[in-house]
């Protein structure tokens, strides 16, 4: 009696969205865990998630330790005091400045808000994942514009692209994956470029690495008076990764209206609101930690040099290489030596492995675990 009933009152299939089910899997770099039993080493080289090897600012455990955080209260929804701070920071309204749950928040907010079925979404490729995966979360469409042979940007590819008037326009800059970031000239190119209809997302996660010579991205944007959102993050520089604070800053209150509701509530713990505050009252620290993190960069990228590699030149804390061999079988290789990079999985750039710089005995790891499984058969040495 009970099986007749079941199999005369089947229940309905349930209803998965498609955008959602077509979505690919975002390619995060794997834990220290994972790599010591892989390895069956203790010390390991975390270098796949691009943080910072020198962890944060002293002012950020004094603030922890000694703050006033109320764990059973809810945090600030607004995160007044934090935009506050920004703002003082920056020169900006802080009705302008939205914070999220890492920048990475901000940029589904924006695809939320911005973007619907059959809008269309511009950004680079190869690409930041979210840049991606987040348009197509809310159907949209995405068109790419794919680095030169010298590993850069194709600022006439772009100016192409974006003359067909796409809704959003996401760009890296510094570009993650790849480290390149736009100069003076490139950029201005880029924003004459942008047609009315389009809102330019300006994505300066690695900013607080760039050398002279490269423009501040939100310093350009103001002048230029067109619709923009700038994002940037207290995961790199400022080494608050675990506590995910990022932040976005908008041309007009009405894009950071659009933005606030289209994120969660409550979104920012306490406590990573006050880690933030204390981060950006450290700012020698924080300038003397990406200095160093810069010039250790450079010579990981000559020893790289050296084994005959491809490096792109970098503005970010990371560089990205090509080992002309599967990328994911060489990460492997590296990962039973105790090394943890990340593989570009993208079709088209599966040969290109992105590593983070780390400490010099993090760096020191990497370079001798690549030698090992680059042998001199295959990669010939340049001298």
């Amino acid at each position: 009696m009970h099986s007749a009933l079941k199999s005369d009152h089947l229940a309905p299939e349930l209803f998965y969205n498609p955008n959602i089910d077509a979505l690919p899997k975002y390619n995060a770099g794997l834990s220290a865990e994972v790599a010591r039993k892989a390895s069956g080493r203790e010390f390991v080289a975390r270098l796949a998630s691009n943080e910072n090897p020198m962890g944060c600012s002293p002012a950020v455990s004094r603030a922890l330790v000694e703050g006033a955080v109320e764990f059973s209260r809810y945090s600030d929804p607004a995160c007044v005091k934090l935009r506050d701070a920004l703002g003082a920071h920056l020169g900006v309204d802080p009705a302008h400045i939205v914070v999220g749950n890492g920048s990475e928040e901000m940029i589904a907010a924006a695809s939320r808000a911005f973007l619907t079925d059959d809008a269309t979404a511009l950004t680079v490729a190869p690409s930041f994942g979210l840049h991606e995966i987040e348009p197509m979360a809310v159907g949209a469409k995405v068109a790419r514009v794919a680095m030169t042979e010298n590993l850069d940007f194709d600022v006439a590819g772009l100016e192409a692209a974006l003359a067909q008037g796409p809704n959003l326009f996401f760009l890296p800059s510094p570009w993650n994956p790849v480290g390149a970031a736009l100069d003076e000239v490139g950029l201005q190119r880029v924003i004459r470029a942008i047609q009315p209809r389009t809102l330019f997302v300006l994505d300066e996660a690695y900013h607080e690495f760039t050398g002279p010579g490269i423009p501040d991205g939100l310093e350009a944007l103001r002048r230029a008076g067109i619709p923009y959102i700038v994002l940037r993050t207290f995961s790199k520089a400022y080494g608050l990764a675990g506590l995910r604070v990022g932040y976005a800053v908008c041309s007009s209150e009405r894009i950071a209206r659009m933005l606030s509701v289209a994120k969660t509530p409550f979104n920012v713990n306490s406590m990573a609101q006050a880690a933030a505050i204390a981060a950006l009252g450290d700012q020698q620290w924080m300038r003397e930690s990406t200095a160093w993190i810069c010039e250790e960069r450079e010579r990981v990228r000559s020893a790289l040099n050296a084994m005959g590699l491809q490096v792109a030149p970098s503005e970010g804390n990371f560089l990205f290489f090509d080992v002309r061999r599967n990328a994911a079988e060489v990460s492997g290789e590296l990962l039973r030596q105790g090394v943890i990079v990340k593989p570009w999985l993208e079709p088209k750039y599966q040969t290109f492995v992105r590593a983070s710089i780390g400490s010099t005995e993090e760096n020191g790891l990497l370079l001798s675990a690549l030698a090992a499984v680059l042998k001199p058969a295959r990669y010939a040495v340049v001298r």
